[in-house]
């Protein structure tokens, strides 16, 4: 009988051993290309796939309806030889929301910082501690990054693990030429990002990301008028983040993933929460000051 029981265990740890974190689609376009051979970047976009989807990234069990929804599109934009190349990549990961069909978007970004060199079955070579590839080292960062931001959204602080993951890429990154990855490089690239959300002034955010979702989008089922309170005071928390570190890129990383949804949020609310949501939303995201004034005449 402990034999039997044990291979039930062995076979039930080892079912849930290999599930991975990610749910990813890729897609690669090459319109703006004139020379290169469109049959490399279909053998890139496959590779792609399956570097984010079959690698596990951690040490934690995910079923498979628990797999993070996430997306990929790299827009390669100038071939700058024959075997390396100057893109956009985008970046969006959802979240589901409990008792519900909507699914959340929690990062939504445009890496324009990417050149990689590919040719046609080179294997996708990665090390966290070694930069051995551009194209591998981002693609990395973003799974980590990905992956902590939804364990934040799920735990407080949850994605901690994760977030120092990508520091890793990060500091591994620091002597190539390529660039997104230094400091000097720009305000909103990927050493910023991740310092912004590993650095300690700036942690209302993190609670933001736990609070907006758990006390507040996960329980719109239950009350959507009680529940927008917690979504309330996740702006005040961002107001007084951005008083004492203005203009930082975490904020603009939540606000452009959040709009359209903060829009639906409080176009059901009364004219008094209207009018002080678009003051804060206003002040937040002062680029699209004139999106979020659509909140006061929508019912």
């Amino acid at each position: 009988m402990k034999t039997f029981v044990a291979l039930i265990v062995f076979t039930f740890s080892s079912f849930y051993t290999f599930s991975q974190e990610l749910n990813c689609t890729v897609k690669v376009i090459t319109a703006q290309l004139q020379t290169a051979d469109p049959k490399i970047f279909q053998t890139l976009q496959k590779s792609i796939y399956e570097f984010m989807n079959n690698r596990k990234w951690t040490s934690e069990i995910y079923a498979p309806n628990e797999r993070i929804e996430c997306s990929i599109l790299i827009n390669v934009t100038q071939e700058l030889s024959s075997d390396k190349f100057s893109a956009q990549l985008t970046v969006q990961s959802n979240r589901p929301v409990f008792n519900s069909s909507f699914n959340s978007t929690v990062l939504k970004w445009v890496d324009k910082d990417f050149q990689f060199q590919y040719a046609e079955y080179q294997p996708l070579e990665f090390n966290e501690n070694t930069l051995l590839s551009n194209l591998t080292s981002i693609l990395a960062y973003y799974a980590y990054t990905i992956i902590g931001l939804d364990n934040d959204s799920f735990a407080p602080s949850g994605g901690t693990p994760y977030y120092q993951k990508a520091q890793t890429i990060v500091n591994a990154a620091q002597s190539t030429p390529e660039s997104g990855w230094k400091s000097y490089d720009g305000t909103r690239n990927r050493y910023w990002l991740i310092n912004n959300l590993l650095n300690t002034k700036l942690n209302n955010v993190r609670t933001v990301l736990y609070k907006y979702h758990r006390d507040g989008l996960d329980k719109m089922y239950e009350n959507a008028d009680l529940a927008r309170k917690p979504i309330t005071e996740c702006l005040n928390l961002l107001n007084q983040m951005n008083d004492d570190v203005p203009n930082s890129m975490i904020l603009q990383v939540f606000m452009q993933g959040k709009q359209e949804e903060l829009m639906g949020i409080f176009s059901k609310a009364t004219p008094q929460e209207k009018t002080a949501a678009v003051q804060t939303l206003s002040k937040l995201d002062p680029a699209n000051s004139s999106k979020y004034q659509l909140i006061m005449s929508s019912n």
